[in-house]
């Protein structure tokens, strides 16, 4: 299961109860964090996820409220930890990395479109969003599985280190037949998670998230503010719930609430009017998927 945490929901300021933009997510022993605004160690003190234990600090966009929890966090690291572990820094060319390069277990690598993150079980993309230059979303896929008919496999003759053989083979001579992979077995598709960063509504985002099983998604501001989304390049509620509806995803989470406003049950229903299985992120919150 991943496991994902709002550690910070706010959007530009932090407030009594959102801090700045950070999520972490968990998928079996990895953990990233996607955005890391000031604070973000505390939050993550606060909501028991190990900061120790980090593999990856990925920067959607390079505004100081979305990255400059980076270096506090990093110098924790370096006082509290005997020996801490590799971490790798993947953040867009233009966010300054100066300070960074005194870490010597960080790595510092630059975002650009595709892969950017590869594991056994799962990879990580970005994909370029309307917001300021060099500014990104994230796409988490889980690779796909293949799983076998069991019944089947096993009437066919198929035992032990024959399923091994045959995935990486793709057929396998059985008792003088020749069994073929997808005669035995079928792909079981790996989840979908986006990431939106801070941006407008977009075909790049809408493509990402095609049937997402989470889309996690800003809305800086209520339906009724869309000019100042526009010239500020930051979605609105309504935006954000047609861009889920439009990409067919399973469940959308809006973040990135502008400090203006304090009671989010009217910004719950402009969502939901367009997107029933929409809900708005609060500090704290976790979602498995």
């Amino acid at each position: 299961m991943i496991e994902i945490t709002f550690l910070g929901t706010s959007g530009g300021a932090p407030t009594k109860d959102r801090g700045m933009p950070a999520i972490a997510v968990k998928f079996g022993p990895e953990l990233l964090l996607w955005d890391c605004g000031e604070g973000t160690q505390r939050q993550m003190m606060k909501y028991k996820i190990g900061y120790g234990s980090i593999n990856a600090i990925m920067i959607s966009h390079p505004h100081l409220d979305h990255f400059l929890g980076m270096y506090g966090l990093l110098e924790t690291l370096k006082l509290s930890l005997p020996s801490p572990k590799q971490i790798r820094l993947i953040v867009p060319h233009t966010v300054d990395t100066s300070l960074a390069q005194r870490y010597k277990f960080a790595e510092i690598n630059h975002i650009k479109s595709g892969v950017i993150y590869d594991h056994l079980d799962f990879t990580v993309s970005a994909f370029q969003v309307k917001h300021c230059g060099g500014s990104y979303g994230f796409l988490l896929k889980e690779k796909d599985r293949r799983k076998f008919h069991e019944e089947k496999a096993h009437s066919l003759g198929l035992k032990g280190k024959m399923f091994r053989e045959i995935q990486k083979k793709g057929s396998l001579l059985v008792n003088t037949k020749q069994v073929l992979l997808d005669e035995v077995s079928y792909v079981v598709p790996g989840k979908k998670i986006v990431y939106s960063g801070d941006c407008l509504p977009s075909d790049s985002t809408v493509k990402a998230a095609e049937h997402a099983e989470l889309l996690i998604h800003e809305a800086t501001f209520d339906s009724s503010m869309e000019k100042d989304a526009e010239e500020r390049s930051h979605s609105t509620i309504t935006g954000a719930a047609e861009l889920a509806k439009k990409a067919k995803v399973k469940q959308l989470i809006i973040t990135h609430i502008s400090p203006r406003y304090s009671d989010v049950i009217a910004l719950t229903e402009q969502a939901q009017k367009i997107f029933k299985k929409s809900t708005i992120a609060f500090d704290g919150l976790k979602i498995g998927v």
